[in-house]
């Protein structure tokens, strides 16, 4: 089925109280139950010149004095290059024994994944692979933590608030439209969707790339699309996707993909059906696990270990809402609740009022309301909005915004919270609950442990030097565990594993960021 260009104008009728999206309650898609720092700086300032000039002298000579006793080992882990490494040619053809690829990377992600889920003993494989290879902490969501605000994200390394899906379901004032996550007539519409994503950076590049059901538009506003692209079904089984993942890799050289992305939502629908402490979610936690080591068995099998890189990554967490404490809106506004137009943002509630509202009055009332109940929820504006959550800059962004905290929920008496699932997400994305997950392996791994080991035997001259290491460490099992950082930065490092940084689109990324771990 081929996009549709244009989306029918929304009904501007006045609120009528209903419940929220079921699907989106549910769980995404489901018809089933189912700054960077800069290096310490060691040169006094220029003031002192003689003191400069001999502090300089210093160093040169004790840089070439390890240069010439230590070995190019230790010099390299001193003084590291500033050439791409060649690991990250595109160009450069390998070998797996059998037939020539180019470097390829694999970026898959496993909805709902909260980070913590690999602590709970059942992902054998995944932790295998980021034991081979190196996973994080955590990886930050960008708020609001819901699946296509976070898997744009994730393609365009870009905030909400500047790639333009700022929720599931949300109104844009300017076009008078509202875009429905699971309607095909608006999701595929591309002028939805602003930013560059990793895909069409590859495309322009020259790379070919392949694309299996991740959530988003098969073409931008530019018109490029993935060279292969598989729109979303559900209920596939993961088998079906492994096998098409396999199909496209063993393709003949002229055809196959160097940038394939894969999702899978089995998990975050489980997680919305029975909460994320069910026997549901553990078992299907299992059942993904099981896929991140088919792909992985597949790749060896292949001899590709060395070729491929794979990125398994999640789009935000989990929290049990199976019982939470209710805020009643229709309560705090009266006659205000009927005055509203639109709500956005579940589990959040975006508000805009009619036209001829008093809109500040009731402002105030839910700001009062806020501060009475001691922290259950939050009310922000546009100027009021949290800087972290880069959530204000956008008029797709409700001029009021409720934001509940974990264990509350926003209804009203007509909803009197039915239809709320066992699990949700949504919240705070400073909330560990909500954090996702990133595990890792293939070549840059294996680089980015080889110049950890370098620097760690280097001495406390060149590892203050270069500030080796900062923002990760390794585990007494030799398992490499970066830092908890934000999910912006996965398109820059998929831009450096394809070797096309050159062509990379502006992002909210932290530039250098990955420069602290390569």
């Amino acid at each position: 089925m081929k996009p549709t260009n244009t989306a029918p104008p929304f009904s501007q009728s006045k609120h009528v109280p209903g419940p929220a999206s079921d699907e989106e309650r549910r769980g995404l898609l489901s018809e089933g139950d189912i700054e960077h720092e800069t290096s310490e700086e060691l040169i006094p300032p220029q003031s002192n010149f003689t003191r400069r000039r001999i502090t300089i002298g210093a160093v040169t000579i004790i840089v070439l004095l390890l240069g010439a006793v230590a070995g190019p080992a230790l010099y390299s882990a001193v003084v590291p290059s500033r050439k791409p490494h060649e690991d990250f040619d595109n160009r450069r053809l390998r070998s797996n024994g059998t037939h020539y690829f180019k470097k390829t990377a694999l970026i898959v992600s496993i909805d709902g994944l909260r980070a913590d889920y690999l602590d709970r003993g059942l992902t054998p494989h995944l932790l295998a692979i980021s034991k081979e290879g190196l996973r994080a902490k955590s990886m930050r969501p960008i708020f609001p933590t819901l699946t296509f605000p976070n898997h744009w994200a994730l393609m365009t390394g870009l905030y909400a608030e500047s790639h333009g899906i700022v929720a599931n379901n949300f109104w844009d004032p300017r076009t008078g439209e509202e875009f429905h996550y699971n309607r095909i007539e608006y999701s595929w519409n591309a002028s939805w969707w602003s930013g560059e994503p990793m895909w069409e950076t590859a495309e322009t590049a020259g790379l070919i790339t392949a694309n299996l059901m991740w959530p988003g538009p098969p073409k931008t506003s530019l018109g490029t699309s993935p060279t292969y692209f598989v729109p979303w079904r559900d209920k596939v089984p993961l088998k079906e996707k492994h096998d098409q993942i396999m199909e496209w890799i063993d393709l003949p050289l002229e055809e196959r993909p160097q940038l394939i992305m894969a999702y899978e939502p089995s998990l975050d629908q489980a997680g919305h059906a029975a909460g994320p402490n069910s026997e549901l979610v553990n078992r299907v936690l299992k059942n993904v696990d099981q896929f991140a080591k088919d792909i992985h068995d597949s790749l060896e099998a292949r001899n590709l270990t060395d070729i491929v890189d794979i990125v398994f990554v999640s789009d935000h967490g989990m929290t049990d809402t199976s019982d939470p404490e209710w805020i009643y809106i229709d309560d705090i506004l009266g006659d205000g609740f009927h005055q509203i137009e639109h709500e956005d943002g579940w589990p959040s509630m975006g508000i805009r009022f009619t036209s001829n509202v008093n809109e500040s009055h009731y402002l105030e009332v839910l700001q009062k309301a806020a501060k009475a109940s001691e922290g259950k929820f939050d009310v922000f504006t546009h100027e009021t909005m949290p800087q972290r959550y880069h959530f204000a800059h956008n008029e797709r962004i409700a001029p009021i915004y409720v934001v509940p905290r974990l264990g509350y929920a926003l209804t009203n008496h007509f909803e009197n919270g039915s239809g709320m699932s066992k699990g949700n997400h949504g919240y705070d994305n400073d909330h560990p609950a909500m954090h996702a997950m990133f595990v890792a392996h293939g070549t840059f791994p294996s680089l980015i442990k080889s110049l950890h080991q370098s620097r760690s035997e280097a001495n406390i001259f060149a590892r203050r030097l270069f500030n080796a290491n900062k923002g990760w460490h390794s585990t007494s099992d030799n398992t490499y565990v970066m830092d908890t950082f934000p999910n912006v930065e996965i398109y820059n490092l998929m831009m450096k594993l394809l070797g096309i940084e050159k062509y990379a689109a502006s992002t909210n990324g932290t530039k250098g960021f990955w420069d602290n771990y390569f």
